[in-house]
């Protein structure tokens, strides 16, 4: 995850020139726009896009890294301006309390990309050993005992990175009955570690892992089976099944649109697609910065994110 940062001036020029400034009496009285970066790279991007095209209008923008839950209620006060990448699978009671409920935030609209949640396993390891490649398999200790480690015993290990991640892993876990103990690697960064040490020995892993990601082009992953999701699965609160397809989407405090109209209406029009994330976190794994990932794609894409932009 980078840390707070701004562009080099050189970049600043490079991306903003064909930008027209937009009229100080648009921007509102709120003059820092405030945005969540949660901890996942792609979060990261979103925000550095972002923040680059609010600066090109005349906004200083201050980025605060905080957790997906807890931006909530920060951003209900105003102490937050916005997010923009919400997985929806894990947050109905935070919509229908901060938003159904008028809780101080508004839906932003759609980001355009759509993600997945779930268990995924190298392909090598169901090759090996197909049973350890679905729930059913994982019922018999003796299965799971395949992705056991020191620290898990006698239980197969189920790798996680944040802990502040949306996660069900517990209920699944236990509604199936599988012998498998959750542990947490800390950070995409440390989880990407541990699938890079694991495929580079031949090693089993079975982790939590999403869609969009640039680790498929470098990973052969195949989805680990659950059984498939339904409403009804989720809706008894007794989880025992695979996550949802995510269509991913932004809120905003709900005084962004007074306080500061030309950067809701560029927050609101904020919107691309997998493949242009995809794009970003590629030039991540090339050594770039966040920002510059940002830059590259800004500078490939002008006709997109000039559109956010109001006349």
């Amino acid at each position: 995850m980078s840390r707070r940062s701004t562009f080099k001036v050189a970049l600043l020029l490079a991306a903003f020139s064909l930008v027209p400034a937009a009229c100080g009496d648009d921007l509102g009285d709120v003059e820092t726009i405030k945005l969540a970066v949660n901890p996942w790279d792609g979060s990261a991007v979103n925000i550095a896009v972002a923040a680059a095209v609010l600066e090109g209008e005349g906004y200083t923008v201050e980025r605060v890294e905080i957790d997906e839950n807890a931006q909530w209620a920060a951003m209900a006060t105003g102490d937050l301006h916005a997010s923009l990448e919400v997985w929806p699978s894990g947050h109905a009671e935070n919509v229908a309390s901060y938003i159904d409920g008028g809780g101080g935030v508004v839906n932003g609209g759609e980001l355009g990309a759509v993600g997945k949640i779930g268990w995924w396993i190298p392909t090598y390891v169901v090759d090996q050993n197909p049973a350890a490649g679905s729930w059913q398999g994982l019922q018999d200790p003796a299965t799971a005992q395949v992705y056991a480690t020191a620290e898990t015993g006698d239980k197969g290990q189920f790798l996680i990175g944040d802990p502040s991640w949306v996660s069900y892993e517990q209920d699944i876990i236990d509604n199936l009955g599988l012998h498998l103990e959750v542990a947490y690697a800390g950070s995409e960064e440390a989880l990407l570690a541990a699938m890079d040490s694991a495929t580079s020995r031949g090693d089993p892993l079975l982790f939590y892992w999403w869609t969009p990601h640039s680790a498929f082009s470098k990973f052969d992953l195949t989805a680990f089976e659950l059984p498939a999701y339904s409403d009804e699965c989720y809706a008894s609160g007794a989880v025992d099944c695979d996550y949802p397809d995510d269509v991913l989407f932004k809120i905003m405090w709900d005084g962004l649109e007074e306080g500061a109209p030309t950067a809701f209406t560029i927050l609101s029009n904020f919107s691309y697609t997998n493949e242009d994330q995809i794009f970003m976190l590629g030039k991540l794994d090339e050594g770039l910065s966040v920002d510059d990932a940002a830059a590259a794609w800004m500078d490939a894409n002008e006709s997109v994110w000039q559109a956010w932009i109001p006349g």
